[in-house]
């Protein structure tokens, strides 16, 4: 394998990963999970979302292992990769704490302005 096939790999791979967190519905999901772990029926009662919508979300979110799963009984219990998203989500936090005022403040106003049309 060459470096730039090595290269297109690696930024589809970044690319994949990002989209998972741009997802509002799979971004609520992450956040949903963050304190306990649940199954797809509460996570519908959560978001009050269709179980196609939310089983699609979290098939991505799985296959990015931004989500693990645990058999109980006949149920399927998410919760969140605890080695890395849990550590992503901080460094974001902490990030827009710091950095975002301003900039997220006219960037929050814009995407208001976007729901409204």
């Amino acid at each position: 394998m060459s470096k730039n096939s090595c290269k297109c790999l690696k930024e589809k791979h970044y690319e994949i990963f990002f989209l998972n967190l741009a997802n509002p519905l799979k971004m609520k999901i992450i956040l949903l999970l963050r304190d306990k772990e649940m199954n797809v029926s509460k996570i519908v009662k959560e978001l009050k979302t269709d179980q196609s919508k939310i089983s699609h979300a979290l098939k991505s979110l799985r296959e990015c292992k931004l989500l693990l799963t645990k058999k109980s009984g006949k149920e399927r219990i998410y919760y969140l990769n605890k080695k890395t998203i849990i550590p992503i989500l901080k460094i974001i936090e902490k990030h827009v704490l710091c950095y975002c005022n301003e900039g997220c403040t006219r960037l929050n106003s814009s995407l208001n302005q976007d729901k409204t049309k």
